[in-house]
């Protein structure tokens, strides 16, 4: 079995690597330390694609596959791990539900935005009977 990377993967990755450390590393730890939401840095990832990246072209999303993926949340998370968890919800979190059990009504109202970065995913988290406290 060859588990090497194919072209299209190290495109992917490298082309990822190289915004990461230009638009996004640079600004990690003020974006951090004043609570700033990484609006720029998105906004950038969402031209790339990197707003859809499991959500197939018919929906307007990349369509890669799961080792690309998973490449390039390392790559945006070398760089600002913040920043690779808001694009790994959007992904996982929210368009994977919609894409594997939506209705087509469903997918077309919420994908194809999605992958534009006209909208983010988002994770709730709540207990009945309690508080959560899913900063900590």
């Amino acid at each position: 079995m060859n588990f090497d990377l194919t072209e299209e993967q190290e495109l992917v990755r490298n082309s990822i690597r190289e915004f990461s450390k230009i638009e996004i590393a640079p600004l990690a730890r003020e974006y951090d330390e004043e609570e700033k939401f990484p609006e720029p840095q998105l906004n950038g990832l969402a031209e790339m694609g990197l707003l859809g990246m499991i959500i197939p072209e018919e929906y307007g999303g990349t369509g890669f596959d799961s080792v690309s993926y998973a490449l390039a949340l390392e790559e945006i998370a070398k760089a600002d791990a913040s920043v690779a968890v808001i694009v790994g919800v959007t992904n996982s979190v929210c368009c994977f539900p919609i894409l594997s059990f939506g209705t087509e009504e469903q997918k077309q109202k919420f994908l194809v935005p999605l992958a534009k970065g006209e909208k983010l995913g988002a994770f709730c988290l709540s207990e009945p009977h309690a508080g959560s406290d899913a900063t900590n």
